[in-house]
């Protein structure tokens, strides 16, 4: 179709505007070839006539249809031209709020001059990985796109932002830096990402100023490569800097400031670390306060500093490094205040007591005579002299603004060399991206050399921008197989030849710089005189001192003057030398390696004259100019060896207003930044793209049904195509796409909006006619009835006469008996009848009233007596608990008393042997008294000498003796008292002791009438319970007899028979089961008879053998025969037992008071046998020193006989005296003998009686210690009978739990045989055949029950529930259960939790050994398995689950079998006693719930991963409803993401067959389901966020359609939740976000009330959601309307007293707390076996 019939009415045109570049305007009437005027409707009402020239129609650009008017994609429009791209740019920068637009390959940056919260983490993560064209355009895809195809394809790649001073470019690439530190985390510890960034405001504080246009605006170039490693992190980076432009250090403009880094330091002179600067305000520096205004508004310079000197740290540099730099601009702003006077004429000077200067040279260490010396005169080198020359002031003033330029250019290099030595990092470079920011296309008033440079650096990336987007098509055309037809498109060759050719502006500039006396005059007009004939080269008319070239942009005008100063850039030798001679050596260093790259540098070798004088124009080796074509030259081989990325920023208007649009302003920029170029290019092939499943989708309203049936929707579209555009030559169809021409898809969307409106027409004219005949036919049936009322009417008074009045009277009358009388004949049949039924119902009713109130009646029966009979077992365990804890503790404070008896007894033997002892020491000493008394008669002739004296003495001794008997004898009457008294007490602790064990004895007989009568009461419970069931059986009986006469009739309600079938199955399976129990009561009751009978005879021939050993020797015979009773045929019964006991006590306290008797006649006999053994003791004693002493006397006595006989010869007078001594002596052996027979008979009356005592002791000791061991043996029996008491306790215990377990089994029984028999009502459809297969249920039903109940008691009852494994197969153990088990095996499968079951029944036994040692490693080996698991498997979906549910488990495990009440309230009585009974676990329970819950975090991060790839196809992208589309033209990046992407189709149904696949796996592996609804919770938060965000970031997802989709996924996704049975876990509520969302789209968006109510429903969204959801919305036909700004403005003054979040994004990330609720298994342990395909055969229940 051609381009012409395209103008016809109702199309609307642009026509140019003075005010706004382009207005819109509406076509009158359709145009025809050879009109001369068009005819056009303004948007005022006016009317305009558009002239045209007939021969060539010049017509205006057509505008495009409004669906595609905000495209994200400006490729996507059908009209490519300047009205159309300014026109789209203006709706979504000012009506939608957004500023970024693709436009091809480019990002259209529109600087909002606003913070919007569009840059977030959240953001950069949700653009991380995606394809550029499938979220809205942002910096971020740009970012993403230049990452992954630097990962993908190997290959550099840069980044490349342009614009104009204030359009956002530094801000756009800090923002690209920013992404590239997020996405690749470097992982190391130097964190180079934070590095990288924390650069950017060191370099904005040296290079960025404020200027008229920009508060921070980037003066100087910047081209940062970031370098990447093999793993695509972050290693380094490297920054390259162009052009700064010096000359802001010491001129600014009004309203224009130095660098930032000057006034920062100023606002921070008052800290003590800038004392020493000697730093004064801003506005007293000359250097900072030209510009006027010192601040800027909303910046504060001291924080700024801060984090300058915040980030200067973070890379490394140093205080000493800072100081220096500091030193450094503190002496560029003095030396700029520094005087220069004049001085006569051609000369100057500075004061010397000028405080700037001291304080300058004191800072750098410089001379200042050298200084001021240089600075007012200069040094001339002539061939024969050197001539020092002074300056005047405007020379000096220069020289001085020079050297401050130079100090600062090379304190900026040298920063940027010190950060990107901090950026290196140790590694291995694999790829970099480069972020270029540099200036646009500049033009101002004045253009100096600055702009020069800056225009020639843009032409040069036009060129390399022109023809990358050349290659591109180039590309697109040969991957879609379209013949490539050269396009035409501009070169800028010619321009880039004029400035850098030979003998072109900067070769005759670099030239001119040569010669001394060069001037910009004579420069310009070498310019003139070599360049007069280049068409892009033009003499302005008005000017001698200014030339014009043409750029790609515009014609820019160039002011020479200081073109030459400023690319020489000169500065006197000597100036420099003073600075290389500064003891300052960060400042030398500047200029010594200065001087080291001049000699370095290829140049001219001029030799000078005097090889000691330094020729002073050695800086003009190298230009400016030359330097910058040189470092350009490098930057364009380094972008054409990389992928290029195209960011264009614009500036919408020059007063900073947010969201202000200024059309010129715009459009000129556009112009400037090549987008208009790009879209010409695009313009001249074919622009609009269209895949093949896009066009159906679109244009499927277009075809016929015959061509919408076809299969193959490629072949439908080029059949539909060719049939609707005639002209092949106005598309291509490619292998996946078709190319368009110009203003084709707006003629396929006119066809199709004809074709809608014509649809709709005719669904209007259906419907009118339809109402209309539907009022029709009701005013026609409306006339039809009048005309019969009133035809019958007409009728009636013609017909009507006298007679037939009475005729008709009498008829009615008639007729009226008549009716009556039948009506009167069916009431009373209806009466009657009504009478019967309800005498039959109320009967009916009556009988099933009695029968409820029998059934009632007998209930309460029934449960009087199970409550009575429970209440009376609860009181008999009660009871039974409260005897037995009395019992035992009576029985302990026996064994006491017993053990304290048995103390009192070892006492006395132990005195007993001491006796014997001193008993046989005595009789030693009298055996050696004899043999002194032998002694003594040899030796009594001696004596008789002294024999009187030795009377004396005797008498002596005697009275001595006696006064000392008399005092024994007083001593053994106190001790006889002292005996009795003892001897009293112990008698009444003894009889204290008989009564204790009387009362003992007495207790037992209690219990053990308590016991039998509890026995007697159970047995009398089962016999009742025996006759309830034979009552039950015979009931059973009856009924089966009923049933089977109701089956054998055949023709009975199934119903009935049912229940029949329902009660014999329970008949069946209950009678095997009673009649087991009543064998096993009847057993056992006989059992405990007979024990009852052995226990009695054996107690009794216990009691007889007692009886006769305590009185064998102590009463007569007949006497313990009536003690014992004789009759043998009673003696199992309980009254001949008490009997016998009675005698056993009576025996008892015979033998205990012959026993006491004896004890008290023995006890006195001691004492007084220990009494006289005191005093024999004594008598010896004495004895033996009169023996000594006579002894000493006879020797005396020989010796004096000796002498005597000696002298007898001499004195014969001494034999009267001898004579007289021997009588004497004789006389006193006579005495002696008396003594020595007297003390002979009591020596043996003594040894008699004490021999005799000694027998009679010892036979006592022995019959002593047979009693006691008989009391002992006693006692033993005694506590054997209350042990076997226990034993019959803890039996009737077990009865009762028999019980108990029985009446489980039936019950559980009888709900699964109803189940079984409900599934049976199905299968009855024919009445014979289902009555044989009820039988043969039946009889089925009592096999399995068979055989079920065999195996059952065939289970041994005794295992503990415990594993038994030696302390060596704990690693076997470990690695069998936990490292080597994978959850796909049949045995854990068939018993979900198993391996946490088998751990805890190892721990259990450990607990049960006390083995702390075992116990703890055992726990630290399993928490360390199943971390080691995690860790090697951490992306295993099933293991993660199987492990997250088997730690859970064995958690559970840990707080069930704990021993703490909250946790066993819910156990059964097995589980109580099977709880831990030593150690507490505490500690590893709460270990094992921070592994569980890591688990869960890894189990949950398992599933988002393969979860989220399918959430955005799944819920936006896929048409979920068949016939509603919400497809829509896209773009070059949409299209160039997706050509030949073949990956996965992803629709809702693959979400929820993913969500299913996760249940089923939690399901299966026995997942607690309070954790899966935690887990499906988090997903369907996942879910909503993630379709949220994305929705917010995709403008083409903001539509009616696509909130109908979106609200059709939630239904499916609430149906799964329902279908699962998760409703509760409330993870539908974490979709009412995206809910509210998709309800936004669809709800009117006009009116005050639509404001209300949006704001009243989405409360779960935030303001800055509900607004960028507006403002987003994107009609799909044009029957929609888009939202106002009037209205978005309405609903946002709404929102302000809403509270919400600011975020724009949801947190995927966040996570729901999860908690492990506590939940107690019914599994048995002592019923699990372990598996033998475990390999865990060293395993042994116990």
């Amino acid at each position: 179709m051609a381009l012409l019939e395209l103008y016809t009415k109702y199309n609307r045109v642009w026509i140019p505007d003075e005010e706004h570049v382009w207005k819109s305007a509406e076509i009158k009437r359709d145009f025809h070839s050879g009109d001369s005027v068009l005819v056009l409707l303004l948007e005022d009402g006016n009317e305009h006539c558009y002239s045209v020239d007939p021969a060539i129609p010049q017509l205006p650009p057509l505008r495009n249809p409004d669906i595609l008017v905000g495209e994200n994609d400006l490729t996507a429009l059908s009209y490519l031209h300047e009205p159309a791209v300014l026109h789209n740019l203006k709706v979504r920068f000012v009506e939608s709020k957004i500023i970024y637009t693709y436009c091809g390959i480019i990002l259209v940056a529109v600087n909002p001059y606003k913070q919007l919260p569009i840059y977030g983490d959240a953001i950069i993560h949700a653009y991380s990985g995606q394809n550029m064209g499938d979220m809205d355009p942002h910096i971020f895809a740009v970012a993403e796109e230049a990452y992954k195809q630097m990962a993908r394809n190997h290959k550099n790649q840069s980044i490349i932002v342009s614009g104009e001073s204030g359009a956002g470019k530094t801000v756009s690439a800090r923002y690209a830096m920013r992404y590239f530190a997020v996405v690749s985390k470097s992982g190391s510890k130097t964190r180079v990402e934070d590095k990288v960034l924390a650069s950017n405001p060191i370099t904005e504080a040296i290079g960025n100023a404020k200027t008229t246009r920009n508060d921070n605006s980037s003066r100087f170039g910047k081209y940062t490569e970031i370098s990447f490693d093999k793993r695509y992190r972050i290693i380094g980076a490297n920054m390259r800097t162009y052009l700064l432009e010096k000359s802001r250090v010491v001129f600014q403009a009004d309203n224009e400031r130095n660098y930032h880094i000057f006034y920062q330091m100023c606002s921070c002179a008052h800290l003590p670390e800038f004392k020493n600067l000697r730093l004064l305000s801003a506005d007293e520096f000359r250097y900072t306060c030209m510009g006027g205004d010192i601040s800027i508004e909303g910046v504060d310079d001291q924080k700024d500093m801060q984090e300058t000197r915040r980030t200067f740290s973070l890379l490394g540099l140093n205080e000493d490094f800072q100081s220096d730099v500091f030193k450094v601009l503190a002496a560029i702003l003095h030396l700029g205040n520094v005087e220069i006077r004049t001085v006569g004429d051609d000369r100057s000077s500075v004061p010397s007591d000028d405080p700037h200067l001291a304080v300058f040279c004191e800072l750098l260490c410089v001379s200042a005579e050298e200084l001021v010396r240089w600075l007012c005169h200069r040094r001339i080198v002539l061939v024969a002299e050197t001539v020092v020359k002074p300056v005047p002031k405007e020379r000096a003033i220069n020289a001085r603004d020079a050297l401050a330029k130079q100090i600062y250019a090379h304190l900026f290099d040298c920063i940027i060399n010190r950060i990107n030595t901090a950026l290196q990092v140790p590694g291995k470079q694999h790829a970099f991206i480069g972020v270029l920011d540099i200036y646009g296309f500049e033009t101002f008033d004045i253009n100096s050399f600055e702009q020069f440079c800056i225009n020639y650096a843009n032409e040069k990336l036009q060129q390399q921008f022109n023809l990358h987007v050349f290659k591109l098509e180039q590309e697109e055309y040969m991957k879609e197989d379209i013949p490539w037809t050269l396009i035409d498109f501009y070169d800028n060759q010619p321009v880039i030849d004029l400035i850098e050719a030979k003998m072109g502006i900067l070769d005759l500039l670099d030239e001119e710089c040569f010669f001394p006396q060069g001037t910009d005059q004579s420069w310009l007009q070498k310019l003139f005189n070599y360049l007069d004939a280049n068409p892009l080269f033009e003499k302005p008319r008005l000017s001698n001192e200014a030339f014009v070239i043409q750029h790609f942009a515009d014609k820019v005008e160039y002011q020479c003057r200081g073109f030459l100063e400023k690319n020489r850039d000169a500065l006197y030798e000597e100036l420099l030398d003073t600075l290389r001679d500064s003891k300052f050596l960060f400042l030398a260093d500047f200029f010594q390696e200065e001087e080291q790259n001049a000699l370095n540098t290829k140049g001219f070798k001029v030799r000078p004259a005097r090889p000691p004088v330094k020729a002073a124009n050695k800086q003009l080796r190298t230009s400016v100019g030359d330097k910058f074509r040189s470092s350009l030259s490098l930057l364009m081989e380094t972008l054409n060896a990389t992928t290029p990325h195209y960011v264009r920023c614009i500036k919408p208007n020059d007063e900073k207003l947010p969201f202000e649009y200024d059309s010129r302003r715009v459009v000129q920029q556009l112009r400037a930044c090549g987008v208009l170029e790009t879209i010409r290019i695009s313009a001249q092939s074919y622009p609009s793209r269209w895949t093949y499943i896009e066009f159906y989708s679109r244009y499927s309203i277009l075809m016929s049904h015959l061509e919408a049936d076809l299969s193959d929707k490629k072949q439908t579209c080029k059949n539909v195509l060719q049939r609707l555009i005639q002209d092949p030559n106005q598309y291509k169809f490619g292998r996946t796409k078709i190319f368009f021409r110009a203003g084709q898809v707006a003629y396929l969307e006119k066809l199709r909006l004809d074709r809608l409106r014509g649809a709709c027409v005719t669904i209007q004219k259906h419907v009118r006619g339809w109402r209309q005949r539907r009022k029709y036919l009701a005013i026609r049936g409306a006339a039809i009835i009048l005309q019969q009322y009133i035809r019958g009417k007409r009728t009636v008074r013609k017909a009507v006469t006298a007679e037939k009045l009475k005729q008709g009277w009498a008829a009615v009358v008639i007729q009226r008996h008549w009716r009556g009388y039948r009506v009167r004949q069916v009431y009373h049949v209806v009466h009657l009848a009504s009478i019967t039924i309800q005498a039959f119902t109320r009967g009916w009713i009556a009988r099933k009233r009695y029968k409820k109130m029998k059934e009632e009646h007998k209930a309460l029966v029934i449960q009087k007596y199970a409550r009575a009979w429970l209440a009376r077992r609860r009181f008999q365990t009660m009871r039974r608990l409260v005897l037995n804890v009395q019992l035992s503790y009576r029985v302990q404070q026996l064994r006491k008393k017993i053990e304290e008896q048995n103390k009192e007894n070892r006492g006395l033997m132990e005195r007993l042997t001491s006796l014997a002892n001193s008993h046989s020491q005595t009789v030693d000493r009298l055996q050696v008294l004899e043999t002194q008394l032998e002694k003594s008669t040899n030796q009594k002739a001696s004596l008789e000498a002294r024999e009187k004296k030795v009377k004396e003495d005797a008498s002596l001794t005697i009275v001595q003796l006696r006064k000392e008997l008399e005092a024994l004898n007083s001593e053994k009457q106190n001790l006889e008292k002292d005996f009795e008294a003892s001897t009293k007490e112990a008698k009444e602790s003894f009889d204290q002791v008989i009564r204790s064990l009387q009362e003992e004895k007495e207790d037992e007989v209690r219990l053990r009438k308590i016991a039998e009568n509890n026995i007697e009461i159970q047995r009398q419970d089962h016999e009742k319970e025996v006759e309830s069931l034979k009552e039950e059986i015979k009931r059973l009986k009856e009924e089966r007899v009923s049933l089977q006469r109701k089956l054998e009739e055949g023709e009975q309600v199934t119903s009935d028979l049912q229940e029949q079938v329902i009660q014999l199955t329970k008949h069946v399976k209950i009678i095997p089961e009673l009649r087991r129990d009543l064998n096993n009561l009847q057993n056992q009751r006989n059992s405990a008879d007979r024990k009852l009978r052995q226990q009695s005879e054996q107690a009794k021939s216990k009691m007889d053998e007692i009886a006769r050993q305590l009185l064998g020797g102590v009463v007569e015979e007949e006497v313990l025969l009536g003690l014992t009773p004789h009759d043998p045929d009673k003696l199992y019964e309980m009254d001949d037992l008490l009997e016998a006991f009675e005698g056993l006590q009576k025996a008892t306290r015979i033998l205990e008071n012959h026993q006491r008797e004896q004890k008290e006649s023995y006890e006195t006999q001691v004492e007084g046998l220990k009494l006289k053994m005191d005093h024999l003791q004594n008598e010896n004693s004495k004895l033996q020193n009169l023996f000594q002493e006579k002894t000493n006397v006879n020797e005396h006595i020989r010796q004096e006989v000796s002498r005597l006989n000696s002298e007898n010869s001499v004195i014969p007078e001494l034999k009267l005296q001898i004579s007289e001594l021997q009588r004497q002596k004789q006389e006193l052996e006579g005495h002696v003998e008396e003594k020595n027979r007297e003390l002979e008979d009591k020596d043996n009356e003594i040894t008699n009686t004490l021999q005799k005592r000694i027998t009679e002791e010892s036979l006592q000791r022995r019959h002593f210690e047979e009693k006691a061991e008989e009391l002992q043996e006693a006692k033993c029996e005694l506590q054997g009978r209350v042990e076997e008491l226990e034993e019959e306790i803890d039996h009737l215990k077990r009865l009762q739990l028999m019980e108990s377990e029985v009446k489980r089994k039936l019950r559980e029984e009888t709900s699964r045989l109803t189940a079984e028999n409900m599934d049976f009502e199905e299968l009855l459809d024919q009445k014979d055949r289902l009555i044989k297969r009820l039988q043969n249920q039946i009889k089925s039903i009592e096999k399995s029950a068979k055989a079920k109940h065999t195996p059952a008691s065939a289970i041994p009852k005794d295992y503990l529930g415990m594993l038994e494994y030696n302390r060596d197969d704990e690693p076997r153990l470990i690695k069998n259960i936990i490292l080597d088990l994978r959850p796909r095996g049949v045995v854990v499968n068939m018993i979900p939790n198993l391996p946490a079951f088998l751990l805890f029944m190892c721990v259990r036994h450990a607990d049960y050994l006390n083995d702390g040692a075992k116990l703890k490693s055992l726990m630290n080996a399993i928490i360390g398995a199943v971390k080691k698991v995690i860790v090697s498997y951490h992306k295993d979906f099933e293991l993660l689950s199987f492990w997250l549910s088997n730690t859970y488990q064995l958690l559970n495990c840990l707080k069930q079998y704990s021993g703490e009440e909250e946790f066993q309230k819910q156990s059964t009585p097995r589980q109580k006693k099977n709880c831990l009974q030593n150690f507490d676990l505490s500690e590893h329970r709460q270990i094992l719930s921070d592994l569980a819950i890591h688990i869960y975090h890894q189990f949950i991060t398992i599933m988002e991963k393969s979860l989220t790839p399918a959430i955005v196809p799944g819920m936006l992208e896929h048409e979920s409803l068949q016939g509603i589309s919400s497809m829509k033209p896209t773009g070059f990046r949409k299209r160039s993401s997706s050509i030949y992407d073949e990956s996965e189709t992803y629709t809702i149904s693959s979400i929820l067959q993913q969500l299913t696949d996760f249940h089923s796996t939690m399901s299966h592996h026995g997942m607690d389901q309070g954790l899966v609804r935690q887990a499906v919770k988090q997903l369907f938060f996942l879910i909503g966020a993630t379709t949220l965000n994305n929705m917010m970031l995709r403008k083409d997802m903001c539509s009616c359609r696509k909130g109908m989709q979106i609200r059709c996924n939630i239904s499916y996704l609430e149906e799964w939740l329902k279908e699962k049975e998760l409703q509760s876990s409330n993870a539908i509520d974490t979709l009412k976000p995206l809910s509210q969302a998709a309800w936004l789209l669809q709800v009117n968006k006009s009116t005050d009330e639509d404001a209300k109510e949006i704001t009243e429903k989405c409360t779960e969204l935030s303001p800055v959601q509900i607004v960028k959801i507006l403002n987003s919305y994107t009609p799909i036909d044009d029957f929609e309307k888009r939202v106002t700004s009037s209205f978005v403005r309405k609903v946002q003054s709404l929102l302000q007293e809403h509270e919400g979040s600011a975020q724009l994004m949801v947190d995927t990330d966040y996570r729901f707390q999860v908690m492990f609720p506590f939940c107690p298994s019914s599994q048995a342990l002592e019923l699990l076996q372990v598996p033998n395909s475990l390999h865990l055969d060293f395993l042994t229940r116990i």
